[in-house]
């Protein structure tokens, strides 16, 4: 069989000084060894985050898996590759359908088996849960600390931050502004009427710009 090795730094500073390159080098060619296999080369993206898939080396890879020209590929570690659940779902789609395994040093994984497929499964599950809870451990933060009126980023429509730098209080013009929009909403005007009579009275926005029914939205949706 057939391999293909590939190994990533994400800036110029490591790819310059190599030694994180060499190191990832050095165990792809032991793992070659261990499974028997040729390694063709190793392809190296210097200087490259794992953002997209977007890398010379990354798409020589591709190419190479789809002419099936190798029958493995063999990383140092799988954050190499990349650091997105999803691109990684996108590359074992890839590989799986055209025979490829991916073999991966630091983790002991190989997808050329039914377990190894289990276990990288298994991974991408708890990374995509690990995401997911980090995000609503963070809304719930947020909606918290916006339950007792505590400073969040930009304070919201109709609020400024107050003289504590910590919480927030009520802006009076703006909150004149909220009361006019939700009277006017009550009495059966439409998102765009209700911008368009804003605009009319020379009412600007936060930014200073006119009114747009996106806006009116967004504003009566956070009420």
């Amino acid at each position: 069989m057939k391999a293909i090795g590939y190994v990533r730094v994400s800036t110029d500073k490591q790819a310059d000084k190599g030694v994180s390159l060499d190191a990832q080098v050095e165990k792809i060619r032991a793992m070659a060894t261990v499974h028997d296999v040729e390694l063709l080369d190793v392809l190296v993206d210097a200087g490259e985050s794992a953002k997209d898939l977007d890398r010379p080396g990354m798409v020589r890879i591709l190419e190479m898996v789809q002419s099936r020209a190798v029958g493995m590929v063999i990383v140092a570690k799988l954050d190499r590759l990349t650091r997105s659940v999803k691109d990684l779902a996108v590359l074992l789609e890839q590989f799986q359908r055209r025979g490829v395994s991916l073999v991966s040093v630091a983790e002991s994984l190989d997808t050329g088996s039914a377990s190894g497929r289990l276990v990288l499964n298994i991974m991408v599950s708890v990374s995509q849960w690990e995401r997911e809870a980090i995000g609503e451990r963070t809304r719930d933060a947020m909606r918290h600390k916006k339950a007792k009126l505590e400073f969040v980023g930009n304070a919201p429509y109709g609020f400024r931050q107050a003289a504590d730098k910590r919480h927030v209080e009520p802006e009076p013009g703006e909150q004149a502004i909220l009361e006019r929009i939700h009277r006017l909403r009550k009495g059966g005007k439409s998102l765009r009427k209700i911008a368009d009579q804003l605009n009319r009275l020379q009412i600007r926005t936060r930014q200073g710009s006119a009114w747009r029914h996106e806006y009116v939205a967004r504003l009566l949706k956070a009420a």
